[in-house]
């Protein structure tokens, strides 16, 4: 079900920032396979991770399927009910998918943004996060649907334990993992030299969110800053696939 998103109005004047992004995937060091898929929009509307669950069949087909479904959305739709029904729409095919190949479980964790009218609209189930630079802060726009996630919302568990709980990697929500899906939505209004960032859990995995955020303030463009987190993730032994996706909001 779609949740009600109060959007502010756009800060300051005059005409709205345009996107510029690039996406890049990489299989990291220790899977045999990249089961991440990306969307990258060349209007730059467009985005999204998908990131196939792994050590279950049909991963990479998952998080394909997922890809496409939001690949479809027409343009002049409504940005949260088009996210939200392309991935409905994932969900039911993958689990279709599932039944004819006799797959016990076969779903993805996805992230998807769609930039209209200078708000940036994102809707996301599992771990695949979309973060925010304005200046010089980095904040994450998406909340994961993990096991542990919901042990810190509890009070359960310290935010800083988190990463290194034995369950961090459980989600709790996927693309295919039952015969509804639960999407969640941001909303937030954009500004001239902002930076979004959406990635697969395999860059939060083994990167720190403090040196994410330095990377992304250094400057570059898009595929710079892409490159540059892929090779550090991929310095520190990238134990899962990664992907990441930088969008720029520039000048007109």
């Amino acid at each position: 079900m779609i949740q009600p998103v109060t959007i502010l109005p756009r800060p300051g004047a005059g005409p709205l920032p345009l996107p510029k992004g690039a996406g890049l995937t990489h299989r990291g060091r220790v899977r045999a396979q990249n089961e991440d898929a990306i969307l990258a929009d060349p209007s730059g509307i467009l985005w999204a991770v998908a990131d196939g669950m792994g050590g279950h069949e049909g991963g990479a087909d998952a998080a394909d399927i997922t890809i496409d479904a939001l690949a479809a959305i027409a343009d002049g739709t409504d940005p949260p009910e088009a996210l939200e029904d392309a991935i409905e729409r994932a969900n039911t095919t993958v689990r279709i998918a599932a039944r004819e190949r006799g797959a016990r479980v076969m779903g993805a964790t996805v992230c998807a943004l769609f930039i209209d009218q200078g708000v940036a609209h994102v809707a996301w189930a599992g771990d695949s996060r979309a973060y925010l630079l304005r200046g010089h802060r980095l904040r994450m726009l998406s909340h994961d649907h993990t096991v542990v996630q919901g042990m810190v919302d509890r009070g359960e568990l310290a935010a800083a334990d988190a990463e290194s709980h034995p369950e961090a990697s459980v989600i709790t929500r996927a693309v295919g993992a039952a015969p509804e899906i639960e999407v969640d939505h941001a909303a937030v209004p954009l500004m001239i030299g902002d930076r979004l960032m959406l990635c697969s859990d395999g860059l939060p995995r083994c990167v720190y969110e403090t040196v994410i955020e330095t990377i992304l303030a250094q400057g570059g463009d898009a595929l710079d800053a892409c490159t540059a987190l892929i090779r550090r993730a991929l310095d520190e032994g990238a134990p899962d696939n990664v992907s990441v996706i930088v969008v720029d909001l520039v000048a007109g």
